[in-house]
Order: C-alpha cells, then sequence, then structure tokens
C-alpha cells in the first residue's frame, strides 16, 4: 500500500525520486502552491490533499507551534546539512514505512527521521 506523501519545497529532488521508487503518491509544494507559501498554508495543504507532509524545515518538529494532534501526520527530516547521509536515512525511513503502510497510522504524530533513529511524537 502506498502513501499520499507533500513534500516541502525544501525536499530534494532525489528524495522525493526515492519515495516515488517506493512506491508512494508524491507530490511537490510547487506543483500545487507558490514557492515561498508560508508554513501553516503548506500544513492546511497537506490537510486537504490528504497528504502527510514531508519536510527538512525544522519549524514543522515545533509540538507547541505545530500539535502533531492537529494535522494528518508530518514527517521531518533531519539532515543538518549533511547530504551525504542522504541514501543511509532513506533506506532507514522506507524501511519505516514500509513497516507502517496505513495513512492513517500517521494522523496525530511527527515522525522525526535521523540518520540513526526514528522517533515519533504525538
Amino acid at each position: 500500500m502506498s502513501l499520499r506523501l507533500f513534500c516541502d519545497q525544501c525536499i530534494p529532488a532525489e528524495i522525493a525520486e526515492i519515495l516515488r521508487q517506493a512506491g508512494h503518491d508524491v507530490i511537490l509544494l510547487r506543483e500545487v502552491l507558490p514557492i515561498r507559501a508560508a508554513d501553516p498554508v503548506v500544513l492546511a495543504k497537506a490537510q486537504e490533499l490528504g497528504a502527510i507532509l514531508v519536510s527538512l524545515n525544522g519549524d514543522f518538529s515545533d509540538i507547541v507551534t505545530y500539535p502533531p494532534y492537529q494535522y494528518l501526520g508530518v514527517i521531518a527530516l533531519q539532515l543538518h546539512n549533511h547530504p551525504e547521509i542522504i541514501p543511509h536515512l532513506m533506506k532507514d525511513l522506507n524501511d519505516f514505512l514500509a513497516a507502517h503502510p496505513q495513512q492513517a497510522h500517521y494522523h496525530h504524530k511527527l515522525i522525526i527521521a535521523e540518520p540513526h533513529r526514528i522517533r515519533i511524537r504525538q
């Protein structure tokens, strides 16, 4: 089963392509919104599309500003300006997504994908 993912403008094309190759329905922000859309607009569009937001934007990891219970899911990728970790990080993330293929599993959760772990905040 594929997941519906909405990739923020900061997501490298390489990551979007890896997610597509894994069989997921990937929508790019630039396909549906202006590139510089404000964060609340980006989250609202993810909700409207019924998609999990995938972002490098650390603001979305702030559970006070963006409480996970209000959204259909956010996956925050933590590259820390080290693009060389993308293959390892994406392998771990794809393994996690494959283990949890139901869209509803991500509702009301913030998934933080780091180089050596995946954390879930609710």
